[in-house]
């Protein structure tokens, strides 16, 4: 009889990020549910997840990431940010942007289980988003919080996030650096007596052409007197 895996102790356990797929859906949208519950009870603003139908729907765009924080195969978190602001109902200015040399990616949600929270799975999905806002060339991460949702706007602000012109919004700087390099001096060329000088340009030198014909016409004669 097979032994029975023995349970990992809780300081072992590991937090793994994927794309969600169609097959999630379900469960995510369940998962949804269960975090924003309580916050859903203390605030006038619209509900989340909004619903069934926009959540569907946010799968089938191209602009929009949608990921999922699994440990040992169960949701503990989710988030969802697009590269573009789009759809008839988004909260957002692209020109404000614009205007200020921003290119924002924008976080629609971010959602850890209650039983996870202040465990690092939060740092952990912010850490993925601003490492896909690198690789994408985005230079800031904004998202709406509710003002009345104090220990979001706290654990956001401890993260380096600034309230933009609205009072709701906030935005975070990801640091990033050149995609470019420098530019690097070259060495310079070696002349054959050791001198330095710029390097030569132009076609090689006329007497390497002749020898090498002559080199070709050479073995050429051989081979047919070799074989007569």
């Amino acid at each position: 009889m097979p032994k029975a895996k023995t349970p990992k102790p809780p300081d072992s356990l590991e937090v793994r990020v994927r794309r969600i797929h169609r097959r999630d859906l379900n469960r995510t949208w369940e998962f949804l549910k269960l975090v924003f519950r309580d916050v859903n009870r203390e605030t006038v603003e619209y509900q989340r997840p909004r619903s069934k139908r926009r959540f569907l729907e946010v799968y089938t765009s191209e602009w929009i990431e949608q990921l999922l924080y699994e440990v040992d195969g169960s949701i503990v978190g989710y988030s969802e940010c697009a590269f573009e602001a789009t759809g008839d109902d988004n909260w957002v200015n692209p020109r404000w942007f614009e205007k200020r040399g921003m290119r924002p990616l924008f976080v629609e949600e971010l959602a850890v289980h209650p039983d996870y929270q202040g465990r690092g799975v939060g740092s952990f999905m912010l850490d993925q988003l601003q490492h896909l806002a690198r690789t994408r060339g985005c230079t800031h991460l904004v998202l709406e919080v509710a003002e009345n949702n104090e220990s979001a706007l706290a654990w956001y602000r401890t993260r380096s996030f600034y309230k933009l012109d609205a009072a709701i919004f906030l935005a975070q700087k990801v640091p990033g650096e050149p995609d470019l390099l420098p530019p690097r001096r070259l060495k310079r060329r070696q002349k054959a007596n050791g001198e330095t000088g710029a390097p030569t340009t132009g076609p090689m030198p006329e007497v390497v052409s002749v020898k090498v014909g002559a080199a070709r016409k050479s073995r050429t004669t051989a081979a047919r007197k070799k074989s007569s």
